[in-house]
């Protein structure tokens, strides 16, 4: 995909109004003025989506402005949960965003590569949360930061995929959002490191759109494969009976 297409991609699936500098939540307020990555739809639908009840410890890698760590909060209020970012600024965000969150207890806030953080915890996770960078072989921003956030070279794949297996528990799960044509090689990633894609949803932007985007749910433990679709809006800017279930507890208009 060329720079045009998968801009065109972004910007449908991001909230409107990115020139304020924070989003308001129900119960939090994320302030995303000094993350390379803002708060978003893609990351929204993952804290919505992803398995983390009964989950004891939970890891959100990359975790950006810590919208999915106080998402998964909000959640679970009984987790302990890890946000790491490889990013200064956007730790120093996600610590001010989670210290005047009702969460502050629950979340721990470090600044970690994921590939050293799952080569030295020394310790396993019930889940693993992760909206990763994923533009490939694309004109790359001028701003490294933004950069680093965006292209899946500060994270391939395979190596997002080979540490959360060191770090899940034998039943635990990583849940990912992928734009859709990013499917087939996860598919082949999973297989070849013997991990499981147990939970599967297709996401629209419209009823008669193509799929951009897939929520998948990874497990080293087997289990039937569960399959279904989420159209995003009835028509632009009007979100689907479906999506306003999904995130009734967040947004305050619903």
């Amino acid at each position: 995909m060329d720079l045009t297409i998968q801009n065109s991609c972004q910007i449908h699936f991001s909230e409107e109004n990115m020139s304020n500098p924070y989003f308001k939540f129900k119960r939090f307020t994320v302030f995303h003025d000094k993350c390379a990555m803002k708060v978003g739809t893609d990351g929204v639908l993952l804290g919505a989506w992803a398995d983390v009840e009964g989950a004891g410890r939970i890891l959100d890698v990359g975790t950006g402005t810590g919208l999915i760590a106080l998402m998964t909060a909000q959640r679970n209020p009984s987790a302990r949960i890890f946000a790491i970012d490889i990013d200064a600024a956007a730790i120093s965000q996600a610590e001010k965003n989670i210290r005047e969150s009702p969460f502050s207890a629950q979340i721990s806030v470090l600044e970690a590569d994921f590939r050293h953080f799952a080569s030295s915890a020394g310790q396993q996770f019930d889940a693993l949360v992760c909206n990763p960078p994923f533009f490939e072989n694309s004109l790359k921003p001028t701003v490294l930061q933004r950069s680093i956030a965006r292209h899946s070279e500060s994270l391939p794949m395979e190596e997002l995929l080979g540490g959360a297996k060191k770090l899940l528990s034998a039943r635990g799960s990583l849940s990912l959002v992928l734009p859709s044509d990013k499917l087939s090689k996860t598919e082949a990633v999973c297989e070849g490191l013997s991990l499981h894609i147990v939970r599967k949803t297709i996401v629209k932007p419209l009823p008669d759109s193509l799929p951009k985007r897939v929520l998948l749910e990874i497990s080293p433990c087997f289990k039937s494969l569960a399959e279904d679709e989420i159209t995003l809006e009835n028509s632009r800017h009007e979100h689907s009976d479906e999506y306003n279930q999904l995130t009734r507890d967040f947004y305050l208009k619903l």
